[in-house]
């Protein structure tokens, strides 16, 4: 039988190496990793140089641009990553193979299913509900939240019917809002929203962000208290659509055209594009950081309390309150503006975003890093280059008079993102010394216990029970 003083010293010497090994591997965790929080939907800041580029949504969109609305019905990207178009008839379909991407034929043509859409915005509006295009489906879907009383659906249903079988009613939980309260929180006296993306005119810098964030003259700050001063909302646009302009106030603030994935990780944005349906895509906002999703529907309508929204991309990544304005982006490629939605990253639901060609078309404005072409939108650009650069999120424009970003226009790409001074990953400033110790700190803290419990067990031995003439066997 073992004496009980030497198994406490062997259990206390295990678990001191437990210590030292679990220590070691939070450490090499935090220092590898460093990616945010996580629920539904979201995936760390690492996962971006993980996602494709976009020429099969090209190759989609130049299809039904080429063959019109009257014989395709949208387009979308397959769970393969393969373009797939719904069209309308044999021939056309013979000519989508043709092109390398996969044809489904479908009753009803693009223009039909607009003209739909039309009916329902001239119908009376409902707050409460929303509609779009599902391509996949080949229907309008029209979405009712839990606001719409069952009189105001039942007349929404009679308006449906009389369009056709190409409308499919939905009841969905929660209710649609704004979710104004983002990458970067910018404050204003009643509210919070997030920044979106960096633009310029050639000549001044501006955060573009959502339109129900505040009206023309709204003053945005750094802090909650109003005391750092970030800039003056100068163009507004909401109801109808969702955008807005802040002038920087400051010029010397950081106007780098990055976006803040969470945890000292950046993305560089260098062009502006237009999504497709399956499209898999990014958010970052400040109450919920970096969350990932799908495409489900463009062109989407919805019905706030506020007033109507059109032209909306629609997808199934989560927000929640804070969150709007922040950037939607696949790769270094800028999508669009998180305007409102139902449901949380709790338990998951629906989003819709601003595009963000319509809105830099409408204010004159472009990505500092993609110089505006003839013929094309201020800063648009059709595709994000496929050289396998990571795409990203705000650096911090709330923060005025803050060192630029180490990622500069001209600059190589890099495989991964890089860090904002001052952040947890920079270790050049105090700040970024103090992030990156709450980082590790705990897995230090766990490695040292460990190590000091191990030395106790070498120097303190346990003591030797000695044995007055007994014998050493029982009987």
């Amino acid at each position: 039988m073992g004496h009980p003083r030497r198994s406490a010293h062997r259990v206390a010497r295990l678990v001191a190496i437990g210590a030292v090994v679990c220590g070691g591997l939070m450490v090499s965790q935090a220092a590898a990793d460093g990616s945010p929080a996580q629920g539904p939907g979201g995936r760390s800041a690492r996962a971006l140089q993980d996602t494709p580029g976009s020429p099969e949504a090209e190759l989609a969109r130049s299809l039904v641009d080429r063959l019109g609305a009257s014989r395709t019905a949208g387009s979308w990207i397959g769970a393969d990553g393969k373009a797939v178009v719904a069209v309308t008839d044999a021939a056309a379909a013979a000519e989508v193979d043709r092109a390398g991407a996969r044809a489904k034929q479908v009753r009803y043509s693009m223009r039909r299913l607009r003209s739909a859409t039309e009916t329902l915005r001239r119908a009376p509006r409902v707050a409460g509900t929303a509609w779009a295009v599902d391509a996949t489906a080949n229907k309008v879907v029209v979405l009712g939240d839990s606001t719409v009383s069952a009189d105001q659906w039942s007349r929404m249903k009679g308006v449906a019917a009389g369009i056709g079988g190409e409308v499919r009613m939905e009841r969905t939980t929660g209710s649609f809002s704004t979710r104004t309260a983002g990458a970067e929180p910018i404050f204003t006296r009643g509210g919070r929203c997030s920044a979106g993306f960096n633009v310029t005119d050639g000549q001044s810098g501006y955060i573009l962000t959502a339109g129900h964030c505040g009206p023309d003259g709204t003053a945005w700050f750094a802090d909650s208290q109003g005391t750092a001063g970030v800039g003056t909302t100068v163009r507004s646009d909401f109801p109808g659509s969702d955008f807005s302009l802040v002038r920087y106030q400051n010029p010397a603030s950081d106007q780098s055209s990055v976006v803040n994935a969470g945890d000292g990780q950046v993305v560089r944005i260098t062009a502006a594009g237009d999504p497709v349906v399956g499209q898999k895509v990014f958010r970052s906002g400040s109450t919920s950081g970096l969350r990932s999703g799908e495409v489900t529907a463009l062109n989407a309508t919805v019905n706030y309390p506020e007033g109507t929204v059109s032209g909306l991309i629609q997808t199934n990544v989560c927000a929640e309150p804070g969150d709007s304005g922040g950037p939607l982006f696949d790769r270094n490629t800028a999508l669009g503006v998180t305007s409102g939605g139902t449901g949380d990253c709790t338990s998951g639901g629906v989003t819709f975003f601003q595009p963000v060609t319509k809105a830099l078309t409408a204010l004159g404005v472009r990505i500092p890093d993609a110089p505006a072409s003839d013929g094309d939108a201020a800063g648009a650009a059709p595709t994000a280059p496929a050289d396998g650069s990571s795409a990203g999120a705000q650096a911090q424009p709330g923060v005025p008079d803050r060192p630029g970003a180490p990622d500069r226009p001209g600059a190589p790409s890099q495989p991964v993102a890089p860090i904002i001074p001052g952040t947890q990953g920079d270790t050049s400033t105090l700040a970024g010394i103090a992030g990156y110790a709450r980082r590790l700190g705990p897995g230090l803290a766990l490695v040292g216990a460990g190590l000091l419990g191990f030395l106790a067990t070498l120097v303190i031995r346990p003591g030797r029970r000695r044995y007055r003439g007994y014998s050493t066997r029982w009987g």
